[in-house]
């Protein structure tokens, strides 16, 4: 078997991992009855997780488009839990912040979070966990370089 589609090969392994926690994850924050959506709380966390930023670095950050996340937004500062304002160094560009009132639910999905990588980990040892940790930040850095480039794809024959 091809080591690059193998079940066991890295890139495998992580694309399945990321998958399965981000399911588990929904699944959790769905059943929780918060108010708002995964894919909301998905939001929250990732603009907890950059600080005030801007509305295109957010869904970057997020791998979504910026129309999908302004929809999420939109909803987010309805509730009262962001807060969008204009960028000062660009008047066209939105900065979004959390509200005050976001710390509550902030806290809460962290716990649900918690819950979903506990059940992930079950069985590693502290230390495996940070390990691992410190591996997928590695690997999560190199892959975020500008210098990063990858050799071309052999042409289909």
């Amino acid at each position: 078997m091809h080591p690059q589609t193998h079940h066991d090969s890295l890139g495998f392994l992580l694309t399945d991992a990321a998958r399965l926690l981000r399911s588990a994850f929904e699944r959790r924050i769905a059943q929780a009855g918060l108010g708002i959506t995964p894919a909301e709380a998905r939001t929250l966390l990732n603009i907890q997780a950059l600080g005030d930023c801007r509305q295109l670095e957010l869904a970057a950050r997020m791998g979504i488009e910026p129309m999908t996340v302004c929809t999420f937004l939109d909803k987010l500062q309805g509730l009262g839990l962001i807060d969008r304002q204009p960028d000062p160094a660009d008047r066209r560009a939105k900065r979004v912040t959390l509200t005050a009132a976001c710390e509550p639910l902030i806290e809460t999905l962290r716990q649900e979070l918690d819950v979903v990588l506990a059940v992930a980990t079950a069985g590693m040892s502290p230390e495996e966990a940070r390990m691992l940790n410190r591996a997928l930040q590695r690997v999560s850095g190199n892959l975020q370089t500008d210098a990063l480039t990858l050799p071309e794809a052999a042409p289909c024959s």
